[in-house]
């Protein structure tokens, strides 16, 4: 169960990658408007906003990458401490996305859905 927990982990830290590509690096592109619904005025009123969002979601796949490997090198207490800490602040931010703006449920779940799997099957694989 700990290696599923690490594979969603793994898969919930590379969705994050994708965002920080999204929102740091392509944030006013058509596309990239198109998948957060905001128009070119939008996205260039908020470019430095996002830029900034942009860098925690990278910084959450790089700790959870970061405890990834420590379980992968025996180092589980330290390791798990880290996927817990990264993945569970990626459930956390998909629960305030889902509470605070409910017309986005669909990102939030997909924001938050592998992080959810990750902690529950980490944690449980840990308990048994």
């Amino acid at each position: 169960m700990v290696t599923a927990g690490l594979i969603f982990a793994g898969v919930a830290a590379a969705l994050h990658v994708y965002i920080f590509v999204l929102e740091s690096l392509k944030w006013t592109a058509p596309r990239t408007r198109a998948t957060f619904g905001t128009s070119q005025e939008e996205a260039l009123a908020t470019k430095e906003l996002a830029f900034n969002q942009g860098f925690y979601n990278l910084f959450l796949a790089i700790v959870t990458a970061i405890g990834i490997v420590a379980i992968a090198i025996d180092e589980v207490p330290v390791g798990a401490a880290l996927v817990f800490a990264g993945a569970g602040s990626m459930l956390a931010a998909a629960l305030v996305l889902l509470v605070s703006s409910p017309d986005k449920a669909r990102a939030a779940v997909t924001q938050g859905t592998t992080p959810l799997i990750a902690v529950a099957l980490l944690a449980l694989g840990l308990a048994l």
